[in-house]
């Protein structure tokens, strides 16, 4: 089935009662399903609340301009509106936050301001962000090797990588990101974390994980010495995260909570996917309102704003990879799980499949959310001209 745009008219999922259509266990993260599911995770699959906690809201001040109309390029390089490459590019929620102040906000596809949505990968920052306050207190050495806190990983491919190796996805496991593979190493990450069912048809012989640890311990291979390149494979975080639990004693839903959820002021409280055995899904599992994203993206922009230690965003703003680091981020880097844009904004960005983004420039004091259901797990044509549209924002906003 094709994907809808916010202008076309939308199927009747999950509507009526019964519903006339239901997203299938086996693609609900697919189109047109994806439209729906994003916005509904808490009624597909188990989940572990990120608890806002008893304290303070942080009220977003706002001083909203109409950017609707600002002249931008569409996909295919045209001219079109920023309302019009909104709707292009499967715009579910839009936030600018521009000196801390609301400068616009938008709502499509039935989300509202306390509707919380799928991060995918975003998750990964906010758990890197975790991982530096814990880090900052001393708990977790860096430097040291990933098998002094997972002594079982010893007999898998980490054994001999340090922790900032797995930090900035430098290891050399060998694991494969093919999302359109249901067979690939992602692909099990979707069995062992409950989102998705084994696959129909599959080899009765293959035994697939039943959770996340399981199938880190089955990762046994490298495919170059830790340290020698970067390579995006999501399982990198799940290990920071088993590492992270180990030396609290807390699961990770918790950790988010108490060290940055509660701190932050949140409107709402969030949410992880859980699998089997409890583990909230740190790579790609976490679900929060759009503007709870804004205030995330404003504290990284406040240098941690005293809840991440400014040392530990500093040195993320500093990576060391590239040139031609990716096709939609040629002078990009990555470091303690977040994007760097190039290495003269240093703009940090939080990026996950299907078009979430968070992007942070320190340059024009400005914070720009995007929560979005393409109906591909990547798009280099949606990327790029989302990310020119974010400078023609900073420009109108000067």
């Amino acid at each position: 089935m094709d994907s809808y745009r916010n202008s076309d008219p939308r199927p009747p999922i999950m509507q009526g009662s019964p519903p006339a259509m239901v997203p299938p266990k086996l693609d609900w993260d697919r189109p047109p399903w994806n439209r729906w599911a994003f916005q509904h995770i808490r009624e597909i699959l188990p989940t572990a609340e990120v608890w806002r906690g008893n304290g303070h809201r942080h009220r977003l001040e706002r001083a909203e301009v109409d950017l609707d109309g600002l002249a931008v390029e569409d996909s295919e390089g045209k001219p079109t509106t920023l309302a019009g490459l909104l709707d292009e590019t499967y715009t579910d929620g839009f936030l600018v936050l521009k000196h801390g102040k609301v400068a616009y906000e938008r709502y499509f596809n039935g989300m509202d301001e306390r509707t919380l949505h799928l991060s995918q990968s975003m998750a990964k920052s906010v758990t890197g962000a975790v991982f530096g306050i814990l880090a900052g207190r001393g708990l977790i050495d860096p430097a040291r090797p990933v098998t002094d806190y997972l002594p079982e990983l010893a007999a898998t491919g980490w054994a001999g990588a340090s922790v900032q190796h797995v930090l900035d996805m430098t290891t050399g496991v060998r694991f494969s990101e093919e999302y359109t593979d249901r067979y690939s190493d992602i692909g099990q990450v979707d069995v062992a974390t409950g989102w998705k069912p084994v696959p129909p048809g599959s080899d009765p012989d293959f035994r697939w994980p039943s959770h996340m640890f399981e199938l880190i311990l089955g990762l046994r291979d490298t495919v170059r010495p830790h340290g020698a390149a970067f390579e995006y494979r999501s399982i990198e975080t799940d290990v920071l995260a088993f590492i992270m639990e180990r030396v609290t004693g807390k699961r990770l839903a918790q950790l988010v909570s108490e060290e940055l959820w509660q701190k932050l002021g949140a409107d709402e409280s969030a949410c992880f996917t859980v699998d089997s055995a409890g583990y909230a899904l740190a790579d790609g599992g976490f679900n929060a309102t759009l503007r709870d994203y804004a205030r995330f993206g404003q504290m990284i922009l406040e240098n941690g704003g005293g809840i991440v230690p400014a040392g530990w965003i500093e040195t993320t703003r500093n990576g060391k990879h590239g040139p031609d680091f990716s096709a939609s981020l040629p002078e990009g880097s990555y470091r303690n799980q977040f994007w760097i844009e190039d290495p003269g904004s240093r703009a940090l960005m939080c990026r996950g499949v299907f078009g979430q983004m968070i992007h942070m420039d320190w340059n024009t004091g400005m914070v720009v959310v995007k929560l979005s259901t393409w109906p591909d797990f990547s798009n280099l044509a949606y990327s790029t001209a989302t990310l020119k549209a974010v400078h023609a924002i900073a420009a109108a906003l000067l």
